[in-house]
This record gives structure tokens, sequence and C-alpha cells, in this order.
């Protein structure tokens, strides 16, 4: 049988025990992998020390699981429940999550290296919002009548696809499993899902939530594993009919490539961005730094909407990197551990990703950027880069060009919102269009500005606005589909057409 690994925490935020199951969670229980399987170790990253090691699963551990998901889906889920009843049990994980929800920011801070109230306050409450944001939708997808002549009439039913795959990423393991969880779940779908396995300790825990709200056995399968194993069997899997994934773009190709080659399951996909904010010389700017450096440096760099290519006005450049430069400077000393209340700066998630952002930075250096300030790592324990600033960056260098997902921005100067480049013809110069910030009290620029850039996402005096309510999802080479609000419903259904005779003869 599968262990169980407890950590004992006696910090100044967070006093108690954390316990989490270290198998696969397959058809309403823990099991072992199918044959052995791997042994995945789990790092903290603020130390670079083992926290524990996981049971990690195979295509074979898949193919079971896609199997419990489908006689689920058949027999005690799906179209079999009705949607007020989806919606009892998923406010029942509410409940539960709610009650363990320092347990589930104490792993989010352990196995991500975030501050435990930012994972508490941020993280842990996304994640119970979106879970209950679509339990109140269970009960309310509807389809249409439709007119089309006297003798027939036609509607529609939104129906689930039946088992879905999940794929989520490392940098918010917690609230993007719950965003793909929740409105698969309230549709009437089952899912097979794969967190990332460098942070899977909230799943892990989450799982026993689930079982504990009383879910039906398979209805959720929470599967440990690498990308390469049991994410490549999710995505190639004949009897799965969608996948949702989040991460990066080359990983996004592949799943689709894997769709396209198999049984062209639906798929959505949050890929990589490289946002810009745009910053305007009427600006309150003290606002607009805050922003800016929350846009940036906020977990660390490590979000898919980071605002790394700042542009600023001439009028107000200087003052805005000195500014700029000095919020940058305060988070650095205020970098350590996650449990320590003083802390708003952690590590990047794992040596890899260290080491990434390092190739980045190094990479910039070599292109003839300068930097400004940072550049390197802080301390000499766990994964730790101190904010960066690069300045005098040109739009053809890498690190204008490519997401580098760490505590690294370019700041670079323009003139006027129309001056040769326009701004937005920089702002729009990538492969990317997730997400792009506005800083301006010129209300017919900002929304020239918005209409006029090409993201998913347009932040008007703010930076990495998001609403459970609100859909979220990119343009270009960022993704496919929407995630949140009622848009996400669209894409965990498919909609069947139906029509009946009621006097037309032959």
């Amino acid at each position: 049988m599968p262990g169980t690994y407890t950590h004992e925490l006696n910090t100044t935020t967070y006093k108690g025990s954390v316990t989490i199951n270290t198998g696969l969670y397959i058809n309403g229980q823990w099991v072992d992998p199918v044959g052995g399987g791997d042994k995945i170790e789990v790092v903290d990253p603020s130390t670079g020390k083992l926290i524990c090691a996981i049971a990690g699963g195979s295509s074979k551990d898949v193919d079971v699981a896609v199997a419990a998901a489908q006689k689920a889906f058949k027999t005690s889920w799906g179209l079999k429940v009705p949607g007020s009843e989806r919606g009892k049990l998923l406010y029942k994980l509410v409940d539960l999550m709610e009650k363990h929800r320092d347990q589930l920011a104490a792993l989010e801070a352990l196995n991500v290296g975030k501050g435990f109230y930012t994972a508490r306050a941020v993280d842990v409450e996304s994640a119970i919002k979106t879970f209950r944001y679509y339990a109140g939708w269970a009960d309310k997808v509807h389809g249409k009548t439709i007119e089309t002549t006297e003798n027939k009439m036609a509607y529609t039913r939104h129906e689930p696809w039946g088992v879905v795959g999940a794929i989520v990423p490392w940098n918010f393991p917690l609230s993007t499993a719950s965003s793909k969880l929740s409105p698969a779940l309230a549709t009437g779908n089952t899912v097979v899902l794969k967190p990332s396995e460098i942070t899977p300790l909230s799943a892990l825990l989450l799982a026993d939530l689930i079982n504990q709200a009383g879910f039906p056995p398979g209805v959720v399968n929470i599967l440990n594993g690498y990308g390469s194993t049991v994410g490549a069997a999710i995505a190639e899997h004949p009897k799965i009919a969608k996948v949702s994934f989040t991460g990066s773009t080359i990983t996004g190709r592949r799943i689709l490539k894997a769709a396209a080659e198999t049984n062209l399951k639906a798929v959505t996909l949050e890929l990589g961005g490289k946002s810009p904010t745009i910053v305007f010389d009427d600006v309150d700017l003290e606002q607009a730094i805050k922003w800016a450096s929350m846009g940036i440096f906020f977990n660390m760099g490590q979000v898919c909407v980071a605002g790394s290519r700042i542009y600023v006005q001439e009028g107000i450049y200087d003052k805005f990197l000195q500014g700029f430069s000095k919020t940058a400077e305060q988070l650095t000393k205020a970098t350590g551990s996650p449990f320590e209340p003083t802390t708003q700066h952690g590590p990047q998630v794992s040596q890899t990703q260290f080491d990434r952002v390092m190739g980045y930075i190094e990479s910039g250096k070599a292109a003839g950027a300068k930097v400004h300030l940072g550049g390197e790592r802080h301390g000499d324990s766990g994964f730790f880069i101190k904010p960066t600033i690069f300045v005098n960056a040109t739009p053809d260098m890498k690190i204008m060009q490519e997401e580098i997902f760490g505590p690294v921005c370019s700041i670079v100067k323009f003139k006027t919102e129309e001056g040769k480049p326009k701004v937005t013809e920089w702002a729009n110069d990538t492969t990317y269009g997730l997400a792009a910030n506005v800083l301006t009290q010129n209300t017919s620029r900002a929304i020239r500005m918005a209409h006029n850039l090409e993201a998913g996402t347009v932040s008007v005096n703010c930076a990495l606005a998001g609403d459970i309510n609100v859909p979220f999802g990119g343009y270009k080479q960022s993704g496919i589909g929407r995630e949140n609000g009622e848009y996400a419903l669209e894409t965990y259904t498919q909609v069947k057409a139906v029509h009946i005779n009621i006097g037309q003869k032959l």
C-alpha cells in the first residue's frame, strides 16, 4: 500500500503538521503505481533540500485511471447525476478546503517557495472561490429552444465530453488545478489530473478532501508523474475526450500534435506570455511603480502574465527607473524563507528554473543590454535570484522576445504613443499575446491602447488583473480557448442539436 508523509512546521507564520498520501489517487483509493513506478523527489526551493519522495505513475496507470473515469461517467456522474447534486458535492469540497486552508497554504509555501501569507490569501483563496463559483453554475448550464417552422421544433443540449485530462503547471498548482477541475466537474465530466512533478503536494491533499466530500469513485483521479510519461499518455489516450493544459508553448504544441494524431480530442491551452507594461507620463507615479513592480516580481516572476517588458514615456523615465529600482532593492532585502512574515521575495521553484533564468540574464548581458540592478543569485543556499532590471535592451534580444519566467525585466524609453516606432508596435512584437498592462489617466488613450494591444487580457491602471467570473486566455501562441467565467463552461461541453418533427409529412 502507498505510504504517507507528515511534515512538521514550527514557524512564526504556521505551527502544525500536514500529512499527505504519497501514492496515486485512482478510483477513490490511494494505490501504488502499476509495476512499482518511479520515485519522484520533491525539493524545498528555499533550501534545495529534499522534502519527501512520492510515487510516479506511467502510461499503464493512466489506462487504469481512464477506465475508472469512464465507468464513473457512465454510471455515477455525467448526465446520470443532476447538476444540483454535482453542485452540492462541490460546495462540500469548498467547506473542506476552507477548513484546511492553512494546511493547503503551508504546502504551497513549502513546495513552491512563495510566502505563506500570500499562499493563503491568494492561491488558496482563489481555489476556494473558483470551486464555489462553479458549484453555483452546476445546475445552470442550459440549452436553447430554436424556432424553425410550425411543423418542427429544435433545441440544444450542452453535454459533457466524458473523460477530461488536466495537466497543471508548477507555479500556481492548487489554483490552476481548481480552475480545471471545477468547471469540468460542474458540467458533468470526469477527470484525470496530472500535477506538476515539481509541486505536487497540495494536489495530494486536495485528493483527500475530494474523497472526504463524497465524490463517487473514479470521478476525480490524480496521478503524479513526469510530463514525458503521464503527461504524454494523457495527451495521446484514445479514451480521453478533452485535454486542458497550462504550461509552456513548446509542450502545448506537443499536446496539440498528440491530440491531432490520435482521436482529435478537444484541447484547451493556456501557454506562455511576454507581457508589456506601458507607462505614460500622466500617471500617478507612485502607483505606477507599485503596479509595474507587482506585475513582474509577484511570485518571483513565475507568472505567465508577468509584465517583463516595461515601456516608460521619456518624460518620467528617469524618475520611474529610480523609484522602480528602489522597490526592487527593498524586495532583495525582504528575500528569505516563505515562513518568515517579513519575506516578500522567495526562490525560483527548482534548480532547473534557477539555471534557466540565470541563462537569460547572461544572454541579455552578452547581447549588449545593461544590468541596472540585480542579475545575480541571492545568498548561498536555495534557488534565490535578486530582482533584476535591464536597460538598453533592443526588441530583437532574447530577453525581449522569450518568456524568462523569473524576476527579470527590461525597462525601455519611448517618446509618444504615435511616435516611430509606435509603442503598440513594440508591445505587440512577440509571438505571445496573453496579457498587457496600460498605465495612464487619459481614458480615451486607455481604451484605444486596450483595443490595439494583441492580448487576451488588458489591465488598465493595474496589473495581474483577474477574476474568476472573467474569461482568461491568450492570443497568438499564448493559447487556445478560455478559462474562468461562463466562457470556460463552453470548453467543457459539446452542443447537441435535437430536431423534432411535429407535423411535417412526406
